[in-house]
């Protein structure tokens, strides 16, 4: 299965522009890739004005996913503003190219940047079936809370959405190949590059990563695409040589 990242320039609070300037970095990839991944707030950037970008599940973003992911044939995923029970998330969409859909609520919100005053939080993990492959997906500051990201062998690669600054930025690649050896999965991080409207930098560096924790397509930090292949049937191998989960402490997770 071919997974690709685009790591774009992102501009501020601007959907329209976005979305035409997605198509032309997404345009290459059609009929060429299985899964494209964007990166947290792919539309407005990593904005708390919720009242003025927030959609509805089913608005103008989701429906220009759900006409992209069919005319390139592949499944397209990333992290938008919605709007629902008198709340606002931050939350992930997958859609595929048969107009399946599933979603997550970013778990952890970043209380630094006063996210936890704008948005609510998720309460529920995600594991969902794609083409054979069992993903569950993350968003940014996910990445710190090692629990919340546990592979109970129930999933095969690991998604991460994410707007993480350039001053972060070594702990992001750490992470991310943390996070891929300890729950035997491939991980897919996508982040963005450009300065976004608070003057915050943010450099990429966006990859996909195998169980080893040995890069697979490594971005750099200027806007572009990755693409790389993941085997299911290497990873079955490997975790059948090496089955560290028999092994993994079990443990509850107690919502708020």
């Amino acid at each position: 299965m071919k997974i690709s990242i685009i790591q774009p320039v992102i501009l501020w609070e601007d959907k329209a522009g976005n979305l035409s300037h997605l198509d032309d970095l997404i345009l290459p990839l059609h009929n060429k890739t299985d899964i494209v991944i964007l990166p947290e707030m792919f539309n407005t950037g990593f904005s708390m004005d919720t009242k003025k970008l927030h959609e509805p599940l089913n608005g103008p973003t989701f429906q220009w996913m759900k006409e992209t992911a069919e005319r390139g044939n592949f499944g397209l995923c990333g992290s938008y503003i919605i709007s629902g029970d008198n709340s606002f998330f931050n939350r992930f969409v997958f859609v595929s190219p048969n107009n399946e859909f599933w979603h997550y609520d970013k778990r952890h919100l970043f209380s630094m940047a006063g996210e936890d005053k704008f948005f609510s939080s998720g309460k529920s993990k995600l594991v969902f079936s794609f083409s054979g492959l069992r993903i569950s997906p993350f968003i940014c500051y996910d990445l710190r809370f090692p629990v919340w990201s546990r592979n109970r062998n129930d999933y095969d690669l690991a998604i991460y959405v994410a707007s993480w600054p350039h001053v972060r930025i070594s702990v992001w690649e750490t992470l991310l190949k943390a996070r891929a050896i300890e729950n035997q999965c491939y991980v897919a991080g996508a982040n963005r590059v450009g300065e976004d409207g608070n003057g915050i930098m943010h450099s990429g560096r966006s990859s996909v990563i195998n169980p080893r924790g040995e890069i697979l397509s490594y971005a750099g930090q200027d806007e572009c695409s990755v693409t790389a292949d993941i085997s299911i049937s290497e990873l079955i191998e490997f975790r059948n040589k090496f089955p560290v989960m028999n092994d993994a402490d079990d443990f509850e997770i107690i919502n708020p």
